[in-house]
């Protein structure tokens, strides 16, 4: 039985490295098990922000990719500043720490790129993907996001062709994403910003959202929304029933990803500090270990006090290496913005770390859609960032854990959250359209 066809519009693919390329080069691993075949549209000369040559390998075999050139500002901007590349990801410094530079590029990029500076691939890709869409016989289209111009090509092609099924997925939200207030935008680039969302919500036959949170504000704004969120692929996790979890050597504390200024637990560090008074034979057993992009001055802060000597900083590794690095950890540290609008926001992540069976230690809002899932699985706890007093008798009773040797196991189920069980709701939500 032949495979349906479905287009998937994505500006990160291999070598794009990070969480944000994972969640559909793993549905293109797995949908034709469910009677998918997935096409690729992809940028052919992108500036990512970050590279893993070693996701090249985990692209299926024969998955048809197409490719057209795209004109990146991004190119231009870092060569004016180093420190645009950290906007291109969507990540900003504390208002006090930014150069005018960094305030003039965040002002460009809010008011002048629209909904942002991938905007110039839109025109070209509906041009081309008008006749590839009939030449192929493909009538469901999923564009994914951000950027959100990828869902400005759906829109234009949705209303060049009304029979078309878009799928928009929402790897993020838009306007309630927490960076967005720190774009500084006009009040008509606001409206400009909230019309085109609106536009995308209310018209794609389909809009996906990666929390739970995400999936009900999207419905709030008429959206027809589900959510499925990221998850873990069982074939990358590096235990198995026949390989026992590894005990901790150390009292290892690590971070996976990018660690800005907007998400830094400083309470943790705070209380560390106090604990290696309080503690002594902590200061042999505690390690600090950031396996990703941890910004300058909180690495710079961490360095300047008690914690110096137990901070290791090993840059970004690529995918396999980091889910090694899980193993050996006795606790796996997840961050969020302090603030009740980012309780939607579920780091990818979070779910390799339900895989490595590690004990999680998340911040966040209260109510957050991380602590949804951690007390679901029971692999961790949840803190807002003044919960001082919670949070050291938690780092007590982690740390008396580690000296008695204990193993740390989960107290419910992350199948839910595996990638094929995913896949096979998004493949029963495309069958449904």
């Amino acid at each position: 039985m032949d495979k349906k066809k479905v287009l998937i519009v994505t500006y990160y693919w291999p070598p794009a490295g990070g969480p944000g390329v994972q969640r559909w080069l793993k549905f293109a691993k797995y949908l034709p098990e469910f009677g998918f075949q997935p096409i690729i549209y992809t940028p052919e000369n992108p500036s990512y922000p970050l590279v893993d040559q070693s996701l090249k390998k985990e692209v299926p075999a024969g998955i048809p990719i197409v490719k057209t050139k795209i004109i990146e500002p991004y190119a231009l901007a870092e060569r004016l500043s180093k420190g645009n590349k950290k906007f291109k990801a969507g990540q900003f410094d504390l208002k006090q720490n930014q150069s005018f530079l960094a305030k003039l590029s965040i002002w460009v990029r809010g008011n002048f790129f629209i909904p942002d500076a991938r905007k110039f691939w839109i025109r070209p890709s509906v041009k081309f993907l008008k006749t590839y869409l009939q030449e192929q016989g493909i009538d469901t289209v999923i564009t994914t996001g951000p950027p959100h111009s990828m869902h400005l090509i759906g829109l234009k092609l949705k209303e060049q062709n009304p029979q078309l099924k878009w799928v928009a997925d929402f790897r993020d939200p838009w306007t309630e994403i927490s960076y967005y207030r720190h774009l500084k935008l006009s009040k008509r680039s606001d409206k400009k910003h909230r019309d085109l969302e609106k536009q995308v919500l209310q018209s794609a036959d389909l809009i996906l959202a990666t929390s739970f949170s995400d999936a009900e504000n999207f419905k709030a704004l008429g959206a027809n929304a589900q959510c499925i969120t990221n998850g873990f692929d069982p074939s990358d996790t590096c235990a198995s029933p026949e390989t026992p979890i590894e005990l901790p050597q150390q009292f290892t504390i690590a971070y996976m990803g990018v660690l800005e200024q907007l998400r830094n637990p400083a309470l943790l560090w705070e209380i560390l500090s106090e604990l290696l008074e309080e503690i002594p034979e902590l200061k042999e057993d505690l390690i600090l270990e950031f396996i990703g992009r941890i910004d300058p001055k909180i690495l710079s802060s961490l360095n300047s006090g008690p914690l110096k000597a137990h901070v290791i900083e090993k840059g970004y590794l690529p995918h396999q290496e980091a889910l090694a690095q899980m193993q050996k950890a006795a606790l796996l540290l997840i961050t969020n913005f302090d603030s009740s609008s980012s309780k939607g926001i579920i780091p990818g992540k979070l779910f390799e770390y339900l895989a490595s069976e590690k004990a999680i230690l998340s911040f966040g809002p209260k109510e957050a859609d991380v602590a949804r899932i951690l007390e679901q699985t029971g692999s961790g706890s949840h803190f807002g960032y003044t919960e001082h007093l919670k949070l050291k008798a938690f780092l007590k009773e982690k740390y008396a854990e580690f000296k008695s040797e204990a193993h740390f196991k989960p107290s419910g189920s992350i199948e839910p959250y595996a990638r094929p069980a995913l896949t096979q709701t998004l493949a029963k939500a495309l069958n449904e359209l």
